[in-house]
């Protein structure tokens, strides 16, 4: 699925401590996961899977030194959105009651723990000189029955 950006929206470098940037973070997340909720939709992606695993493709628009770790923080709010996602709720701690929003999911798999999803480490791809940056993730599965018949065929295969 390719996403419409042109480099990663979140980055773990961004360490906004400010009230503003608590905002813009949150908004950025959920804007995220609502464009990942609405592609997965458009693509017809299935639900209700036992596992998937979703990485994390960018090329860059010039080359240079990246670390894989920061598009991290772009990767949790993919692999978010392609969960069932959250009802609005309240909740109440240390006496204080605060309405937490909806989060927007698709239900492709119950949760994002490794038992359901595997997320590699994100892949950097080398520029191409006059290109735009590109930000992609692949997301691929087995059904169990798939599974099964994969791990029989390759046991055939050692016998």
């Amino acid at each position: 699925m390719a996403l419409p950006y042109t480099k990663p929206p979140l980055s773990l470098n961004d360490r906004g401590a400010s009230r503003g940037a608590s905002f813009a973070k949150a908004a950025a997340t959920r804007t995220l996961r609502e464009q990942v909720v609405a592609l997965a939709e458009a693509a017809g992606l299935p639900r209700n899977l036992d596992h998937v695993t979703v990485q994390l493709h960018y090329r860059p628009r010039d080359n240079r030194r990246r670390d894989t770790d920061n598009l991290v923080a772009t990767l949790k709010p993919i692999a978010d959105a392609l969960t069932p996602g959250k009802q609005a709720r309240t909740v109440t701690r240390a006496g204080k009651t605060r309405r937490l929003p909806a989060q927007a999911g698709y239900g492709m798999v119950a949760d994002d723990t490794p038992h359901y999803m595997s997320k590699p480490e994100p892949i950097i791809h080398p520029a191409i000189k006059g290109e735009p940056g590109l930000l992609w993730v692949t997301v691929t599965w087995q059904t169990v029955a798939e599974a099964v018949a994969e791990v029989a065929a390759r046991q055939q295969l050692t016998a």
